[in-house]
């Protein structure tokens, strides 16, 4: 997700201090992994650079001053088109998993060990995923089930390759 145009589309409704565009952002799209306030600051600072925000107040205190960032039309630009833009699916054509299968058979190792303990913990971290949006508002029952829905793809692949083990184990040797 790209942080800076998430701020420039939180900011379109109201000017705000970097503190207050943390919390909002933690709130609806950081539970899992919360911003760090440097992080933050830095994105400021690059779309105060590109134009894309501008100060809109500085309040004294006791600490450094406090500002307050308001979106520029330029800022509303490219939000606008980055909302507008499709997101490039993630095919995963090389993913740490299937590499994983390919060098137990390559080393002796046991994949069909390696696919039993992924299933288990994929299927872990979908009741996780299934507690939190039962129990959660609109949006979390969303992201949830925006997860489940690719965890459940990744089963239904740990499933077929576990059932061509043979056949792959047969290929990679060659």
């Amino acid at each position: 997700m790209s942080i800076g145009q998430t701020f420039l589309g939180l900011l379109e409704s109201t000017p705000r201090h970097g503190y207050d565009l943390k919390r909002a952002y933690d709130e609806r799209f950081g539970q899992a992994r919360p911003l760090h306030f440097g992080q933050v600051y830095a994105t400021l600072s690059r779309l105060l650079r590109n134009g894309l925000v501008e100060v809109d107040s500085v309040e004294a205190g006791e600490g450094p001053d406090r500002k307050r960032y308001a979106i520029t039309e330029a800022g509303v630009t490219d939000v606008r088109r980055w909302l507008s833009q499709p997101e490039k699916p993630e095919p995963y054509l090389q993913s740490v998993l299937y590499t994983k299968v390919v060098l137990a058979l390559l080393t002796g190792r046991s994949a069909a060990d390696l696919l039993d303990t992924q299933r288990a913990e994929h299927l872990r971290l979908m009741r996780e995923l299934t507690r939190r949006r039962d129990s959660g508002d609109l949006a979390e029952r969303l992201i949830c089930d925006h997860a489940l829905f690719h965890l459940e793809a990744d089963l239904r692949w740990l499933e077929l390759t576990a059932a061509r083990l043979d056949e792959l184990a047969e290929a990679v040797r060659r």
